[in-house]
């Protein structure tokens, strides 16, 4: 085995702590998720403790660490702080290698990151001012139609009649899935307009950068298969996604831990 490295991921709703044997960097030992909260550091601390746990490691172990995301600060046995517009390129392009376009909708934001041959940033752009079109928004629409939010993907595949959300203010958005419920639309019908509307708001990003083939989606929103259906049919393609999309930005975090370390 190799020296121990490190990708740690302070998100704005969840921290993701990945262990890699940098000698074999498709081997990853653990990984550990945890809600954000509203202690980063707790959260950060509890990650890292659970990880090394499940690798029979301790934090001495550790020979190199990069953080990345909201809270990368705070990460004090951080030899590196990398933003996570790189660390989600490096990740996407080790899992596919054919990858050019990164699609990341997180908690808080939402990324779409074009990237060279070699793994690097080639442009990118981000939403990062309010919750439209992130997990943030999918969470109080969820809210809004009394379902879990696990639950909205496959709910949207019921949905018989089209509607609209028009708005992607989070606030506004919920008055129309408010209203419309008063109109008794279908929660199915409404859920599915909640995911053509991210779908829209994503698809405006992509333009901005350009979309080259191939496309990767990663972050918790991968997850829902009612945004990721509707994004690839606007966008006519058919998205790689990781087994667990959530991770990474810390993947790619402990795959520069391994470079710099070296």
């Amino acid at each position: 085995m190799g020296a121990i490295v490190a990708g740690i991921d302070v998100g704005s709703l969840t921290t993701k702590v990945l262990l890699m044997d940098s000698a074999e960097k498709d081997r990853v030992l653990s990984f550990h998720m945890v809600r954000s909260g509203s202690d980063f550091r707790k959260a950060m601390e509890t990650a890292v403790e659970e990880a090394l746990k499940s690798a029979g490691l301790r934090l001495e172990d550790i020979r190199f660490a990069v953080s990345t995301g909201y809270g990368r600060e705070i990460v004090g046995f951080s030899n590196s702080r990398v933003t996570e517009i790189t660390c989600h390129a490096r990740g996407a392009k080790h899992l596919f290698p054919e990858v050019h376009t990164v699609i990341d909708i997180g908690g808080q934001d939402s990324k779409v990151i074009s990237i060279d041959d070699r793994g690097g940033v080639a442009n990118f752009t981000m939403n990062d001012k309010c919750a439209a079109g992130t997990g943030r928004f999918l969470e109080v629409m969820a809210s809004a139609l009394d379902v879990e939010i696990g639950k909205l993907g496959e709910l949207s595949a019921q949905s018989q009649q089209q509607v609209k959300v028009s708005s992607m203010c989070t606030v506004f958005a919920e008055s129309e899935v408010i209203s419309l419920l008063s109109k008794e639309c279908s929660k199915a019908d409404i859920a599915a307009a909640i995911h053509e509307a991210i779908a829209r708001r994503i698809t405006g990003m992509v333009s901005q950068v350009g979309m080259k083939e191939r496309v990767v989606m990663v972050g918790g929103v991968a997850k829902n298969s009612g945004v990721v259906r509707s994004l690839e049919r606007m966008l006519n393609t058919t998205f790689l996604i990781p087994p667990e999309p959530q991770i990474n930005g810390a993947l790619g975090a402990a795959l520069i831990a391994a470079e710099r370390l070296q």
